[in-house]
């Protein structure tokens, strides 16, 4: 089909199921998600703009733009016809002067599209993998220093001082740090959330000093460590690999048999952790970004 043809139409947040079934549809075929998690979020309460493109009246393409990001993802029997292509074109000159874009899994064609355009690597976010969960809990155990805590994360009580831990903990991290009260809402809101799996460690003192909170959606065999943060002043003292040690245990005992994470590419003490404990590597997302000319 050519790509001469192509329309494109914003699409509301409450008339985006055609979105995310393109979406859906290139995550079974790649085997990997086109929108991460953020971005279906800010679909559903309408912070960034879905945009549909169309070829003939048949869907072929669909993109999530606005806050300097780009999502954008051919439906899998649409490609080879120039649309990823004609669909960025149509885009480009109503974005941000600097956008980014991400690669998940790192498709092939999606960096050819990137550089083609102008877009350059800038980071990259590793998928691990924790293949044989019982054998990873069973091999040592850590314990936390004296006067460490670990208890579950209370909403009423503990929201207050989690922002802010992570906040700190993230000070540098473009998404995670920048993680806000409503952010949190809305993830506590999520099907998936319990509190029970959201652990937090607290000194003798009552302040806390790290979490692991964990992602167990129902009807899966693997869970996920959601996001895992140490206070920096307690850096070195092992309770990141308490706080990761009980996390497993948490997944194993709710019937989990692995277990999966993300990190950053370039954050060699996190990544030294997680191999420790057994994780391998399974993915690599890769974030583009486009530099406006003055």
């Amino acid at each position: 089909m050519s790509s001469g043809a192509l329309t494109v139409r914003r699409v509301a947040s409450e008339h985006a199921a055609a979105v995310l079934a393109i979406a859906d549809a290139a995550r079974d075929a790649d085997g990997i998600d086109p929108f991460n998690e953020q971005a279906r979020l800010d679909i559903a309460s309408g912070r960034r703009t879905a945009q549909l493109a169309e070829a003939g009246g048949v869907p072929v393409a669909v993109a999530v733009t606005g806050r300097d990001e780009l999502d954008l993802v051919v439906a899998p029997g649409e490609r080879g016809h120039g649309h990823g292509t004609a669909f960025l074109e149509r885009l480009l000159p109503e974005l941000e002067a600097d956008v980014s874009a991400w690669s998940h899994g790192d498709h092939p064609a999606a960096r050819a599209l990137a550089s083609s355009h102008g877009f350059e690597p800038v980071r990259t976010l590793l998928e691990l993998r924790l293949p044989d969960l019982a054998a990873a809990v069973l091999r040592d155990a850590a314990v936390p220093a004296d006067g460490i805590r670990i208890s579950a994360f209370d909403p009423a009580q503990d929201a207050a001082d989690w922002l802010e831990l992570n906040a700190r903990t993230f000070a540098t991290h473009p998404e995670q740090g920048a993680v806000t009260a409503t952010d949190l809402a809305e993830r506590m809101a999520e099907p998936w959330f319990d509190a029970e799996d959201f652990l937090v460690a607290r000194g003798a003192d009552g302040r806390m000093l790290g979490y692991d909170w964990l992602k167990l959606e129902p009807g899966y065999d693997e869970g996920e460590i959601y996001v895992l943060g140490v206070d920096p002043g307690a850096a070195g003292s092992g309770l990141g690999r308490a706080l990761l040690e009980a996390g497993l245990r948490r997944m194993l005992a709710k019937g989990r048999s692995q277990a999966s994470l993300y990190a950053e590419g370039d954050n060699a003490r996190a990544l030294a952790l997680y191999r420790r404990a057994g994780f391998v590597d399974a993915a690599v997302d890769v974030q583009f970004r486009r530099r406006g000319v003055a």
